[in-house]
């Protein structure tokens, strides 16, 4: 799973995904990192404003989203847990020194997700909403 997060080296978030980590004073984030990204989602309002999930690299397929990850400039909570003093930091850690390890793991994990089954019929949902049950 964490080389998978390393996905979010690309892309972009919206404003009303991370603004309480923006905004919030108990959460676990460098205050500059926080200060430039409420220049873009102000505290109420804007709830459909981007911002790259990778500041430095948003459009590179790189390592750079680990190394964000170790300065406390995870723009997601979710991305941020990688490195909080739990058991995965030291794979955040080893994907920030060496590029090759990361893409190596990232490549291996997308096959074995290509490879999960098929849910169908009762078995399985189609979401209407991602992270709200029908």
């Amino acid at each position: 799973m964490v080389a998978l997060s390393g996905s979010h080296t690309i892309g972009q978030a919206q404003c009303v995904t991370f603004r309480d980590r923006i905004y919030n004073n108990q959460s676990v984030i460098d205050a500059g990192f926080a200060s430039t990204r409420r220049r873009q989602c102000p505290a109420t309002g804007g709830n459909g404003n981007l911002a790259p999930l990778d500041l430095v690299t948003p459009n590179s397929f790189d390592n750079n989203y680990f190394k964000n990850l170790i300065q406390r400039k995870g723009l997601l909570e979710s991305d941020q847990v990688l490195f909080n003093g739990g058991s995965t930091d030291s794979i955040v850690d080893e994907y920030s020194k060496n590029p090759s390890k990361f893409k190596s793991d990232f490549a291996a994990a997308m096959i074995k997700m290509g490879d999960i089954s098929l849910l169908t019929g009762s078995a399985g949902q189609i979401r209407r909403v991602c992270n709200i049950l029908n």
